[in-house]
């Protein structure tokens, strides 16, 4: 029968991409080594890793689903049908800390940090709990995330240090911190609160620890890779200036559309027979609405893309305007075909 990723994960076959993302996030954090001693916890660990690797993956699940885990590695004889190969091999790399880091962007904050959080979770309604605090590690060089680092524009709030005042002082480099933002939010803009939890020097030498909310007003249209920075509010240690925090904004995955640049992609799901014969396709947009895009005369083929303008994101410094829709077509191939149909297809369609 091989491993079922499912109950690895606790999560029902037809869970979503989100709920996939959620169980591993619960399951890592709670089996992660470096906090967890339990006996058999980093052996969960890994399976927990193994079996989100395999669940986020489209190709991967698909053929999870059909074939098992047999079928992951090219051998599907749990089947029954020694012809049903599927031309591809899978195997789990074997490192969950990899896993860990690729996710959550540091393989182990728990492992020196665990109680010493910078970032806390607020239960008022109006605190950002889904990204709900952050380590405090080893930033001595700027953190890069999924993909590489982004540079775009660069917010700063909070005066200036005085560099004379401090010249005697070392700053340690600034502390990275990935913020994700919904493209709800960013067609709207919206407000994000964090609350900080940092150390502050006290005049007799001591240091004690400081509760301090940062506001950060996301304005409609920002791209992936702007930063926001609050100068100084990192922790204070002896001679040292705090360091600055700077937040990174993010697209948060969406389970319709793609972000590039202003403009978003949506894929519409369409079988052969759409395809070839015709059909109307509803296409949802970020407002709620629909649009009917309707085919007749027109063969929908793997590379046909539709355009809807104006349909897109807000454009930077001109919220007025807005990108594009742009919709692709995957098209769905049925499985089983019988011979009547193989023929009927065959007279039919051109050679």
């Amino acid at each position: 029968m091989g491993k079922d990723y499912y109950k690895i994960l606790n999560i029902q076959r037809g869970a979503s991409d989100d709920d996939i993302k959620k169980a591993y996030r619960k399951l890592a954090l709670k089996y992660h080594p470096d906090k967890n001693k339990a006996a058999g916890a980093e052996e969960k660990f890994k399976e927990v890793a193994e079996a989100y690797e395999v669940l986020s993956d489209k190709k991967k699940r698909e053929i999870y689903d059909k074939y098992g885990e047999e079928g992951l590695h090219g051998n599907p004889e749990g089947t029954g049908n020694s012809s049903s190969g599927t031309n591809f091999s899978y195997t789990y790399h074997g490192d969950p800390r990899a896993t860990f880091a690729q996710f959550f962007g540091n393989p182990s904050p728990f492992a020196t940090f665990f109680d010493n959080r910078m970032f806390g979770a607020m239960h008022d309604d109006d605190i950002d709990v889904d990204e709900p605090y952050m380590f405090l590690g080893d930033w001595r060089q700027p953190r890069e995330g999924p993909g590489g680092a982004f540079r775009s524009h660069s917010f700063n709030f909070h005066n200036a240090p005085n560099r004379r005042q401090n010249a005697d002082k070392i700053q340690d480099p600034a502390i990275e911190h990935d913020l994700y933002v919904s493209l709800e939010d960013i067609t709207k803009g919206c407000q994000k609160k964090l609350k900080i939890c940092r150390r502050v020097m006290q005049p007799d030498g001591s240091t004690k620890k400081e509760d301090k909310v940062l506001t950060i007003n996301v304005k409609p249209g920002w791209k992936a890779g702007t930063k926001i920075t609050f100068q100084r509010e990192g922790d204070q240690g002896r001679n040292k200036i705090p360091a600055d925090i700077v937040f990174i904004i993010r697209d948060k995955p969406h389970p319709l559309f793609k972000r590039e640049g202003s403009d978003i992609k949506y894929t519409a799901k369409i079988s052969l027979k759409q395809a070839l014969c015709g059909c109307t396709i509803e296409v949802p947009t970020m407002s709620g609405k629909s649009i009917p895009l309707v085919y007749t005369n027109e063969i929908i083929k793997p590379t046909t893309v539709k355009r809807l303008q104006g349909y897109g994101l807000p454009v930077p410094k001109e919220p007025n305007r807005r990108g594009d829709l742009i919709v692709n077509f995957d098209i769905i191939f049925p499985e089983p075909l019988s011979q009547s149909a193989r023929d009927i297809i065959y007279d039919t369609l051109p050679n």
